[in-house]
């Protein structure tokens, strides 16, 4: 595969590049990281061929909008498609919700998945960004808020697709089973499924798959290496933005075993895994240096023996039933 391959997003004209890049590390994700540094990284990915870009507010309370803005908003915009995220507004003085953006600037994420909520993070994200289109607009993580996000937050990004503000309605979650009452109950384009269409795991057959590929909604594979333990099984690494418990760590290392018996990356494989099922249309991976972009760019395109997928299922590793490329 190559990394300037590009697809169709679901139902809309968007086309964006079968690898993406997620910027939650550029955000701070467990660590902190300098504004250089965050720069170089997007110029790495641009160099490297990628024009899918997802970010949130929530990412470093703002600082990974304002950091991909900084590079982006140099870029010929036509080249690109952007996608961001509504449903939690930054607010001075707001209780501090976790420690896991360090060096973050001191506003907190506040759920707000309403009309008027939708339409100010909207703004607010246009002024970090520096960018005046987003193409893309999730709905973020609503798992205690499905009622106020589908009555509040969809009427809302409903209203700025049909007036062309942007092009793509969105859902972007860490569970697979929402997402599926979303498609049934609403006109959705695509899904930010996260960590639940990966070597570990693998929910997202059950039900969502299907659906989105019957009702031509894009998916769009997020948290591909589980927060960590499929770049890295070992103990103390992270799983599902929490240290990983010791069996998920065992069960990664008999995926490397596997990959490894065939001389090929346990990253490359992870990478490539969710693009095999139809309804996925892109993988997003986050990098926080330069060299994990080249890193992960030299795995998306590595080649994988079928018989890696074969060993893989027959360990009882991956579902029977998963579509390999």
């Amino acid at each position: 595969m190559n990394a300037t391959d590009r697809v169709r997003l679901g139902r809309t004209p968007l086309e964006v590049t079968r690898l993406g890049f997620g910027t939650a590390p550029l955000g701070g994700l467990f660590q902190a990281l300098a504004d250089d540094e965050a720069h170089l990284v997007v110029e790495a990915a641009w160099s490297e061929g990628l024009r899918f870009f997802d970010t949130a507010p929530q990412y470093g309370n703002g600082l990974a909008e304002q950091r991909l803005g900084a590079v982006l908003s140099t870029k010929p915009r036509d080249q690109y498609v952007l996608a961001t995220k509504v449903g939690r507004l930054l607010k001075a003085g707001a209780p501090p919700q976790s420690d896991t953006f360090p060096g973050a600037p001191p506003l907190n994420p506040v759920f707000d998945f309403s009309y008027d909520g939708v339409m100010r993070s909207v703004e607010e994200s246009i002024t970090r960004l520096g960018i005046d289109r987003i193409d893309v607009l999730h709905i973020h993580d609503p798992d205690e808020h499905f009622a106020e996000a589908l009555s509040g937050a969809y009427p809302a990004l409903d209203r700025l697709r049909a007036e062309g503000t942007i092009q793509a309605v969105g859902a972007g979650m860490n569970q697979a089973e929402m997402l599926a009452r979303f498609a049934r109950e609403a006109n959705f384009d695509c899904f930010l499924l996260a960590g639940r269409y990966t070597l570990l795991d693998q929910v997202g057959l059950t039900e969502l798959l299907p659906l989105c590929v019957a009702r031509g909604i894009a998916i769009i594979a997020g948290g591909v290496f589980n927060s960590g333990i499929l770049a890295d099984p070992k103990p103390g690494t992270h799983y599902n933005y929490q240290t990983a418990p010791d069996e998920l760590v065992q069960r990664a290392a008999r995926i490397k075993a596997v990959c490894e018996r065939h001389d090929v990356s346990q990253k490359a494989v992870a990478i490539q895994f969710p693009l095999g099922h139809p309804a996925v249309q892109t993988v997003l991976t986050g990098c926080r240096s330069v060299d994990e972009v080249n890193e992960n760019v030299e795995a998306f395109r590595s080649p994988i023996p079928p018989a890696v997928w074969h060993d893989l299922k027959a360990a009882g590793l991956l579902a029977a039933d998963a579509p390999v490329l």
